[in-house]
């Protein structure tokens, strides 16, 4: 706040009772702002917090080690609504060792385990990138066979599921994958 405008308000200067009520108002909207803004970064820091406590793994260990969470959990957690927890969470984000992710990043579904349990989507991403990438070149994976090798890592996961997830990943289909 502008000193100058503090001090015609306490009565030091001489100003008119319309401009003292006009420089009120105004002041009275700043205030307003300024707690608006400490009240936003308050919450956004809450929500974060609260994803740290239910993602540390990821932040500890890696993309592989994220897991299942929706904004439910994250508003229980704080104790506001999740439309709260939605809109404070679009475009923020957050840099890690692991990189840059939006927040929103950290939200996402949960995939069965073969043996109980479940797997957050973008870990299991993450698994078939990799599996992809160890692949021999002149004879990839299929989609059922990466599959097949997810069952072996306890990832109950349809061969459709693969492809959609090998599709959002950008990554070509066996067939166009094989070099010769």
């Amino acid at each position: 706040m502008n000193a100058y405008y503090k001090r015609a308000l306490s009565g030091s200067d001489k100003i008119s009772e319309k401009t003292r009520e006009y420089v009120q108002e105004k002041m009275r909207s700043a205030t307003w702002l300024i707690r608006s803004i400490h009240q936003r970064q308050k919450t956004i820091y809450r929500v974060m917090e609260s994803i740290l406590k239910f993602q540390r793994e990821f932040f500890e260990k890696g993309v592989s080690h994220l897991r299942p969470m929706v904004l439910r959990h994250v508003a229980e957690d704080i104790g506001m609504h999740e439309s709260t927890i939605s809109r404070v969470t679009t475009n923020k984000y957050v840099h890690c060792p692991q990189g840059i992710f939006e927040l929103k990043f950290f939200f996402n579904s949960s995939i069965n385990k073969v043996h109980g349990g479940s797997v957050a989507s973008v870990s299991v991403q993450d698994k078939i990138r990799q599996i992809i990438e160890s692949e021999d070149s002149r004879k990839p994976y299929s989609d059922n066979q990466i599959s097949e090798i997810l069952k072996k890592y306890n990832i109950n996961i349809a061969r459709r599921t693969v492809a959609k997830y090998r599709e959002m990943l950008k990554v070509l289909p066996s067939s166009k994958r094989r070099k010769y």
